[in-house]
């Protein structure tokens, strides 16, 4: 009975023994019918003819499956939009047409879409109209690859059949419910599912769809909040997309790129100044929990206000109330407009916490690609995403290895994190900047996700928690931090100023340390622990208020420059910040000078020297 093979006949009617050995005999291909199961289903819902499954494909030649090819080929709701509807998501899978490629698909639904039904049309005019869209086309077989859930657990399908099944293909199963393809077996394939797994039952049928996992894609996802899939989140009304990019893309080619050359300016005075990050670059942003990572992230968005750059931040596994707070945050300070929020709760399945970095990626790549747009993407945070993949790795029965997590888990983010890109001229010139987000343990900078992060990025911000905790906020740590691309971007006046900072900063330290064995110090010596002081206390910085470039090299300029060390430490925040508004509103033209030409000239220098002296002597500092 194993070699024995089941061929499935279902009619709306009864069906006499000569007939079913006639469609066996039909559709058996070079099996022996000796082999061969007949199995005859009663199933009045077809209304008339009769469907036949065997060999992973099925076969259709009902009443209801001409209906339903015609509704697919000639309805408005043919359209891929129906992807957006929260009621009935993945509606737009049932109405493709798969036997087209994209290109036909598209140019036909654009067809469409130009003869709508006028409000006042009559009955003959409709019926015209719909003749028109059904002229031509031809109803034969609908031919289907199926196949069958023979395990269902946890969020993981197990499907025997579907021969012809790629790798990180959308599988639709009954209930409305989709999955992807992840693991080709020989005699299965393991499929996790997006929708709800009490849907899918042992023995229920499961059909390829023939297209990868999608997102919609186009100006309107801006200032909404989406799920992995594309599904809004916010409550408002449902997308409608300019375009669909598949989750999985190949990385731009080293031809297809140009040296980072451009800032990305993040309004954070400690990392623009001794850690830049420029455009097109991957820069890792990693700390224990509560150290403040976020809320980098969130001040890198809000400072990209009016610099013409789109914002992607992608959540995963974090609570919904986080989110919230995050939307609030962005839509406070008017940042919503130009970002989207791609979320994936930590009440949501593994496989849409797996899905979220890549369908954030593929709409960034729509901005980069398609619009030649500057785009930031921040993934917070791809150690949950690793954790998710873990999940459905263990649950798909592939080999566990170091930590527990797949061996793949590496190419896993390498192929995520090489699609940000600087484009040359002849792709359009955008540039999409990854910063991804990764959360340690205790500061074990050496545990496994982290160590392969940092050896895939361009440079990593450190957060230490003791810095952190002491009020050294954001708490970057100078050593441990580093970039590796960000400096070439750097604007010279930044870089002028900020030249000795990072070795001032771990003189400062060091001494420090011993200076706290020993009273009897050389003036050198106190000098460098006062001017290190103020220099700390100067890259202090409240959050969600981002400086521009040219106030940060103003106070940078007065900090290196010992205009602070005849002042107590506790008066530099109020020192810098009326210094910053002293020149705004009084002399504007020095910051007018640095902005424009991005350069400390000669003139500026003495500007702002001019500017100190004056300050000091308004601000009764003198």
């Amino acid at each position: 009975m194993e070699d024995m093979a089941v061929m499935t006949v279902s009619s709306a009617i009864p069906l006499e023994q000569h007939q079913l050995d006639r469609i066996r005999d039909k559709y058996r291909g070079d099996t022996p019918a000796d082999r061969i199961i007949l199995k005859h289903i009663l199933e009045p819902a077809l209304l008339a003819g009769f469907k036949v499954s065997f060999g992973g494909k099925t076969y259709d030649f009902t009443v209801k499956g001409r209906l339903e090819s015609i509704r697919r080929k000639a309805s408005g709701m043919s359209r891929m939009e129906e992807v957006l509807d929260q009621d009935a998501p993945f509606n737009w899978l049932e109405n493709m047409d798969f036997s087209m490629d994209r290109a036909e698909q598209e140019a036909k639904l654009q067809a469409q879409g130009e003869e709508e039904i006028p409000a006042d049309a009559g009955v003959e005019q409709m019926g015209e109209i719909f003749r028109s869209k059904i002229e031509g086309l031809a109803f034969g077989p609908v031919l289907r690859e199926e196949g069958t859930v023979r395990k269902s657990y946890d969020g993981i399908a197990q499907v025997s059949g579907l021969e012809g099944c790629m790798a990180g293909e959308l599988l639709e199963f009954e209930n409305n419910v989709y999955g992807m393809a992840l693991n080709l077996e020989t005699d299965y394939i393991g499929s996790v599912l997006f929708g709800n797994e009490r849907n899918v039952v042992e023995g229920s049928a499961v059909r390829r769809t023939g297209r990868p996992v999608e997102v919609p894609a186009g100006s309107a996802v801006l200032s909404r909040v989406l799920d992995p899939l594309g599904r809004p989140l916010d409550g408002k009304a449902r997308i409608k997309p300019e375009a669909f990019r598949s989750i999985e893309n190949p990385a731009p080619s080293i031809l297809d790129r140009k040296m980072v050359d451009k800032p990305l300016q993040t309004g954070i005075m400690a990392i623009d100044a001794m850690v830049p990050i420029g455009k097109g670059q991957r820069e890792l942003i990693i700390g224990d929990r509560q150290t403040g990572k976020t809320a980098i992230c969130l001040d890198a968005i809000i400072n990209q206000k009016d610099k013409d750059v789109i914002c992607v931040y992608v959540s995963i596994g974090q609570k919904a109330s986080t989110v919230a707070s995050v939307v609030d945050t962005l839509e406070r300070f008017g940042a919503m407009e130009y970002t989207v929020i791609i979320a994936s709760n930590a009440s949501d399945a593994p496989a849409l916490q797996y899905i979220a970095p890549y369908s954030g990626c593929a709409l960034a790549e729509y901005f980069m690609l398609d619009l030649h747009k500057d785009v930031l993407i921040v993934y917070d945070d791809l150690s949950k995403h690793a954790v998710a993949y873990r999940t459905m790795s263990l649950l798909l029965k592939r080999p566990p290895g170091r930590e527990a997590y797949p061996g793949d888990v590496f190419y896993l983010h390498a192929r995520l994190l090489e699609r940000a890109a600087a484009l040359n001229d002849e792709r359009g010139g955008g540039t999409m900047t990854a910063i991804p987000v990764i959360e340690t343990v205790a500061g074990d900078l050496s545990a496994y996700i982290p160590t392969n992060v940092i050896s895939i990025t361009d440079g990593q911000i450190y957060l230490e928690s003791d810095l952190f905790f002491s009020g050294q906020r954001p708490a970057v740590n100078v050593g441990l931090s580093v970039s590796r691309v960000g400096g070439t971007a750097q604007r010279k006046a930044m870089r002028k100023v900020a030249a000795s900072l990072r070795i001032d900063l771990a003189q400062y330290r060091e001494m420090s340390v011993f200076a706290q064995f020993g009273s009897d110090l050389d003036k050198v010596t106190r000098d460098r622990l006062k001017q290190g002081e103020r220099l700390v206390e100067t890259l202090k910085q409240q959050q969600y208020a981002p400086m521009a470039m040219e106030e940060q090299v103003a106070v940078l300029y007065a900090a290196v420059n010992g205009y602070l060390m005849p002042y107590p430490v506790q008066m530099v925040s109020r020192f810098n910040q009326g210094f910053v508004k002293f020149v705004r509103d009084k002399r504007p033209e020095i910051f007018r000078s640095i902005a424009e030409t991005g350069e400390l000239t000669g003139t500026a220098i003495q500007m702002l020297d001019n500017a100190l002296e004056a300050y000091q002597k308004v601000a009764g500092y003198v």
